[in-house]
């Protein structure tokens, strides 16, 4: 059987190209099942892990912040719900016009606007996130959101308001454009005040468009905050300081009102102010936002001669009718001539404190000793930060005992070559005016947490600490009264309808530390306390940048000193202390002394009485007219003994003893005698004393 051998017919060529491209086409469906066999299960949970990442974003929900009150419950900061304008600076192509557009739309300053997003595009800090409006209204959300600009996102979270505007603001400060506490209270309390953020998830299309959400942890809002001040006080110290400042031409001031027994701070309040519900935009400037009673310390000058005092009593036995030399107003000390600001040949220590003899303070203080004097002022607390819950409190400024110079005793005493803030002067006012004790001041009187009693605060710590003995004290304050009441001394104009006052002046020349020299613009206070028994408020003013004796320590923070003192005294409830007749009589009393001594003021204080009552009215108020003891013209005519502090058996023994005339009325100690202490008596003429207890 033959075999037959058969061959193939070759392929034609369109068969082959159908081959060729049937391969070719299986290949790619391998390739595309392959990578979709990839995409689908080798790497499917990256990419949904990619995909979440794209189209879901977790945002935290900000929590309300919780609300500040003052003491008596008056709302001074809230949060509401409110919509908010962010844009993305970066993004935006023409600046100007975006800024005049949007300007026009919230009613904003388009330059200023303009600028500030032109600085929130160079910033790293704002990253594609500026809000230009915090307070946006429903019909101008919907005008922006109409527009659908890439650029611009219409928000929904809580914004910052203050009630009261200006009063308190540096007590209360403010937030920032993240909500978070920029100043003040808010930024010192801001972990409390913030609460605990909740979470969202947010989806999200290709233009990066929410169109669905869900909460995931509900915020929690941040604690409630009552604190000490009282908002009427601060308004009557915000007024009054004001006036101050701009009728002295001075530079800026402040007030701080304090109870001295607890350390609760009254009155905090600087000018210049700001109002804290106007927001500053980027590369604006801030004016009048600085805390200056608590972050700029000042020479204090001779209201520091309180300390200097204070010392002597419990390091020397120098008392206070002890006899100090004061050289004529002059004093050398290591080849530096300190001159006073009247040539006082002696005085005594009391004197030293209510004239405020400069030279009598140096003289005291070198009798106390450097060593001494540095350790009563470091037991005033000074040269330490109160703790007060302010942020950025400065601690003044106390040399240590080793840089002291030969010539600082000539300084220290009369209050230089130490710097001081108010509130630390607030604080050393409080140890004379609680009986000895260093009480740390304080704002915050409760928190509150949501759904919670409020929980009064714990006195700050550390817990006071005993600065002077008792008796001691009583000195100072005796002393410290005579400065308001002494004929001439530095606080004799100085009157608070209804209560005794005691205190000290201040007039410091202010250091210029660029050319070495000490300039003729002062640094006015006046530090005091009320009533002098049972001191319940202590006050401190300063007014920073005075000129001329109207601007010394009495005249320029005197004023304001008793607006202060009588709204506090009266919000606290203290009940007067001086009775009605005996403040007539006292009235009666002073314009004697205005017409027989006629003297100059000393380089302290000519401070002038708040609202002072006319001559005439004083005369209408006493019931007589005031007879002008200057008609006796006899110059051996008796002089009218000082009857005040005395009992009612003791002036009755020095009137039968000289034979005078009285005529007395209620019972205790003598209060107010009429005609004054030193004035010539008339033939015939009775003297009136009031006593009381």
């Amino acid at each position: 059987m033959e075999t037959e051998k058969q061959t193939l017919a070759p392929l034609t060529k369109s068969t082959e190209r159908a081959l060729i491209i049937g391969l070719i086409l299986l290949g790619w469906a391998l390739i595309v099942t392959f990578r979709l066999f990839q995409l689908q299960v080798l790497a499917h949970d990256d990419y949904v892990t990619r995909a979440t990442r794209q189209q879901q974003k977790v945002e935290p929900i900000d929590a309300p912040r919780g609300s500040i009150y003052d003491r008596n419950g008056q709302l001074l900061a809230i949060s509401s719900v409110s919509h908010f304008a962010v844009v993305d600076p970066k993004r935006i192509p023409n600046k100007e016009l975006a800024a005049a557009l949007l300007a026009r739309i919230l009613g904003l300053d388009a330059r200023k606007l303009q600028l500030a997003i032109e600085t929130a595009a160079q910033s790293r800090r704002h990253n594609g996130y500026f809000v230009v409006d915090q307070r946006v209204n429903a019909e101008q959300a919907a005008t922006l959101k109409a527009m659908d600009l890439d650029w611009l996102e219409i928000r929904e979270g809580s914004v910052r308001t203050y009630p009261q505007n200006d009063v308190a603001a540096h007590v209360i400060g403010n937030v920032n454009g993240d909500g978070r506490g920029a100043a003040g209270v808010e930024l010192k309390l801001d972990k409390e005040l913030a609460g605990t953020p909740g979470l969202m998830r947010v989806e999200r299309d290709g233009r990066q468009t929410s169109y669905a959400s869900e909460i995931v942890k509900q915020p929690v809002m941040g604690k409630s905050i009552g604190l000490t001040v009282d908002r009427e006080v601060q308004f009557v110290a915000k007024e009054a300081l004001r006036d101050a400042v701009i009728q002295n031409h001075a530079e800026h001031g402040s007030v701080v009102a304090m109870i001295p027994t607890t350390g609760e701070i009254l009155v905090l309040e600087n000018y210049p102010t700001y109002d804290l519900n106007e927001h500053l935009l980027p590369g604006e400037r801030a004016n009048g936002r600085e805390d200056l009673a608590v972050v700029a310390p000042f020479e204090p000058g001779s209201v520091f001669k309180v300390i200097t005092l204070s010392a002597a009593l419990e390091t020397t036995n120098l008392r206070p009718e002890t006899i100090i030399n004061c050289g004529n107003g002059s004093i050398t000390i290591f080849g530096r001539v300190v001159h006073d600001h009247k040539p006082y040949p002696a005085l005594s220590m009391e004197d030293v404190l209510a004239f405020s003899s400069n030279i009598g303070a140096i003289r005291i203080g070198m009798q106390v000793g450097n060593k001494n004097l540095y350790d009563y002022i470091r037991r005033f607390g000074f040269g330490d930060r109160t703790g007060i819950e302010l942020p950025a409190e400065a601690p003044g400024l106390l040399r240590p005992l080793k840089r002291w110079q030969p010539t600082s005793i000539g300084s220290v005493p009369m209050g230089h070559e130490i710097a001081v803030t108010s509130v630390q002067l607030a604080q050393a006012g409080s140890v004379i005016a609680n009986g000895g004790f260093l009480v740390h001041p304080h704002l915050v009187a409760w928190r509150q947490a949501p759904g919670e009693e409020p929980v009064r605060t714990q006195l700050p710590s550390p817990p006071p600490t005993q600065v002077l003995n008792p008796e001691t004290v009583m000195t100072m304050r005796t002393m410290m009264r005579r400065v308001v009441t002494e004929p001439g001394g530095t606080g004799h104009r100085l009157h608070l309808a209804g209560y005794t006052i005691a205190g000290k002046t201040g007039t410091a020349q202010i250091y210029d530390y660029a050319h070495h020299v000490y300039t003729h613009k002062y640094n006015a206070s006046f530090m005091g306390f009320a009533p002098l028994e049972n001191p319940a408020v202590v006050v401190v003013v300063t007014i920073t940048g005075t000129t001329g004796e109207a601007g010394y320590g009495g005249s320029a923070a005197g004023p304001v000193w008793t607006k202060v003192m009588s709204t506090a005294l009266r919000r606290v409830g203290v009940i007067r202390d001086v009775p009605e007749e005996i403040e007539l009589l006292m009235a009666k009393e002073k314009a004697a002394e205005d017409k027989l001594h006629k003297k100059d003021s000393d380089a302290d204080t000519v401070a002038a009485l708040s609202n002072p009552p006319s001559l005439e009215e004083m005369r209408q108020a006493s019931g007589e007219a005031e007879t002008v003891v200057a008609e006796n013209t006899d110059p051996n005519a008796p002089k009218v003994p000082n009857f005040v502090g005395k009992t009612v058996k003791d002036v009755m023994e020095e009137a039968a003893e000289t034979g005078i005339e009285i005529d007395m009325s209620g019972d205790g100690l003598a209060r107010a005698q009429s005609p004054s202490a030193g004035s010539l008596l008339l033939p015939g003429e009775h003297i009136q004393v009031r006593f009381a207890r």
